[in-house]
């Protein structure tokens, strides 16, 4: 059976991207979806499983989300119609990421790196985004279609007997060994809209890095709208802006401006939204809370863009996703949670704890492409 028939069948045996060409297979691919998932080649020739997501307008989702288009739309100024994310997690083929079913998810690569095999591809492809993983969390909770995933060792810590199959041929729930799960082997409520045509592990599995934000001396920063697409992501980067209450974006450093505070002094304890820090971390320390109760300090007002940049609640029921952050130095940011995060993963789940050089065989990441740049 082919590589195609076994996607479409919803089979998970481990693809030979060689068989690919490129018209065929992608309309056979459209056709089966509908057109919610296409074929892209990049550079060398390389097939991508990629899932559209149509642009929308964030109080389509909810008000308290603002108005306008969601800036996962928004690139260089120009408004896109649509987003192409990864299906699947990336692995690695001739130093460019992938996204195809049945492989061992990419991982032990720093945020650098992981971005550059995602820009090797070819103009438009780039590491997914903080702004498009937070449109694609809020649209999944508005539905009520919050997916579950690899949360403890190969099977969904909810739902046990959801499965995937375990890159180190593990049984499901045994604790030892790398419990990563081959991508797509998970059912389909481990899909972003419960579908065969959905985006795959988005809760669990590996933690995935993200562009777009990060966290300087506890000082919430993004690069504005989804420019992290083409931006410079280099520390002392002009791309990197504060935000204030006023939903304004100023330069880092500006007075006022919003930071993930610690309640005890020692930056551990819970997480907390305020204009200045009154707990930091010595770098041994950490403070963490479910998203959901991440609450402003007294006085302090929560700005509609953190809320639809799936940085701070906007609406209930984000479940126990929880956010960790150190907020000492530069922190970037993974999504998800990994396969031992248990309750704490999901697609609300920030984890803004380690330095843009770590390594780990629990971190991953996915390619994402737009069109026009």
């Amino acid at each position: 059976m082919s590589y195609l028939r076994n996607y479409l069948t919803g089979r998970c045996s481990k693809p030979n991207y060689t068989i690919f060409t490129p018209d065929p297979d992608r309309a056979a691919v459209e056709a089966a979806s509908g057109g919610l998932n296409t074929v892209m080649y990049d550079d060398l020739g390389q097939p991508s499983i990629m899932v559209r997501v149509d642009q929308f307008d964030s109080d389509e989702i909810d008000p308290a989300y603002g108005s306008g288009v969601h800036p996962m739309f928004i690139v260089g100024g120009v408004t896109k119609s649509e987003i192409w994310v990864g299906k699947y997690l990336a692995s690695i083929a001739n130093g460019r990421a992938v996204s195809l079913p049945g492989r061992d998810p990419a991982n032990t690569v720093n945020f650098d790196t992981a971005r550059g095999y995602c820009s090797a591809k070819g103009a438009g492809w780039h590491m997914m985004s903080n702004a498009e993983w937070a449109g694609i969390a809020i649209q999944a909770r508005k539905n009520n279609l919050m997916p579950n995933g690899n949360t403890y060792y190969g099977r969904s810590d909810a739902t046990p007997a959801e499965c995937g199959v375990r890159q180190d041929w593990g049984r499901p729930g045994n604790t030892s060994g790398s419990a990563r799960t081959l991508t797509g082997s998970g059912p389909i409520t481990w899909s972003h809209d419960g579908t065969q045509w959905g985006i795959r592990d988005l809760c669990g599995n590996v933690w995935e890095w993200v562009l777009g934000m990060r966290l300087n001396d506890g000082e919430i920063q993004i690069i504005p709208d989804n420019d992290a697409v083409t931006a410079d992501h280099a520390a002392g980067s002009a791309a990197w802006k504060a935000v204030l209450q006023d939903d304004s974006l100023v330069a880092p450093g500006t007075a006022g401006t919003l930071k993930y505070d610690a309640t005890s002094p020692d930056g551990s304890g819970s997480v907390r939204i305020n204009t200045a820090i009154t707990g930091q971390s010595d770098g041994t320390t950490y403070a963490s809370e479910q998203l959901e109760l991440v609450t402003p300090s007294s006085g302090v007002t929560v700005p509609s863009l953190l809320k639809r940049l799936a940085l701070a609640p906007g609406v209930a029921g984000l479940a126990s996703d929880r956010l960790y952050m150190r907020n000492l130095t530069e922190r970037l940011p993974f999504r998800g949670g990994c396969w031992s995060s248990g309750g704490s993963a999901g697609v609300f789940a920030p984890y803004l704890y380690y330095p843009r050089s770590v390594v780990s065989a629990y971190f991953g990441f996915r390619p994402a492409f737009v069109s026009g740049i």
